[in-house]
C-alpha cells in the first residue's frame, strides 16, 4: 500500500483508536529492533503466513533507511528448493533469544505448537509482539499486543498496513546542536524586542 493510500486510510479512520494505536505499536517495534541492530522474526499460523506484512516491512526498512525493520519470515512449512529467504522454518523461533524480536500475527487460533515455541523464545529473552484476534493466550505471551476483535471497524490486514507504514515513520527526534538552538532563540528574541518599523 503506497503512502497516498495509507493517508486516505488514516483519514477514513480518523476519530477511531486505530491510527494512534498502530503508531504506538510501531514505535514499540522500532524501539525493540533498532537498538539491537535487527533480529526481527515474523511468524503467522499454519493457515496464515504474513507475506504481505513482510513485504511492507522490507519496503519501509528501505525507505526509512532502517535495515533493522527487515524481517525474517518464519514459515510452518518449508519446501525443498525454496529460496533462502523463504526457507526459514519454526526451528528459528526455538533458537531466538535476547536481543531478538518475535512478531506474531495471529488472525485465528495459533495452535499449541506455535504457542509453545513463542513461550520458549520469550523465556530465552526474546521480545514478543503480537498482532492478533484477542486470543488471551497469545496476549498473555506478548510484551506488547494490538488486537482486532470480530466486532471492530477494521480487520487485521488493515491494521498491518497501518503498523508497517508507521514503523517507517516513527523516527527518533533529530538531535539539534545547542549552539544552533541558542542562535535561533537569540534571533527570535531580537525580532520580538526590535522596535516596530517606522510608518511613512
Amino acid at each position: 500500500m503506497d503512502a497516498v493510500r495509507v493517508a486516505l486510510l488514516r483519514e477514513v479512520l480518523a476519530g477511531t483508536e486505530w491510527p494512534a494505536a498502530a503508531r504506538r505499536f510501531a514505535g514499540t517495534l522500532r524501539s525493540s529492533v533498532v537498538p539491537h541492530g535487527g533480529g526481527l522474526l515474523l511468524v503467522g499460523t499454519e493457515v496464515y503466513e504474513p507475506w504481505h506484512l513482510a513485504a511492507h516491512l522490507v519496503d519501509e526498512s528501505t525507505w526509512s533507511g532502517l535495515p533493522e525493520l527487515t524481517p525474517t519470515l518464519v514459515r510452518h512449512r518449508v519446501e525443498p528448493g525454496d529460496p533462502a529467504h523463504l526457507a526459514v522454518g519454526l526451528g528459528r523461533i526455538e533458537a531466538a533469544g535476547r536481543g531478538e524480536t518475535l512478531l506474531v500475527v495471529v488472525p485465528e487460533s495459533p495452535g499449541e505448537g506455535l504457542l509453545e515455541r513463542v513461550h520458549d523464545a520469550r523465556r530465552a529473552g526474546a521480545t514478543v509482539l503480537s498482532l492478533d484476534n484477542g486470543d488471551p493466550e497469545v496476549r498473555g505471551l506478548a510484551h506488547e499486543a494490538l488486537s482486532v476483535a470480530g466486532g471492530d471497524d477494521v480487520d487485521l490486514d488493515t491494521v498491518q498496513h497501518l503498523v508497517s507504514a508507521a514503523a517507517g515513520e516513527n523516527s527518533a527526534p533529530v538531535r539539534r546542536d545547542r549552539r544552533r538552538l541558542r542562535d535561533r532563540l537569540s534571533r527570535l528574541a531580537d525580532q520580538l524586542t526590535a522596535p516596530p518599523p517606522p510608518r511613512w
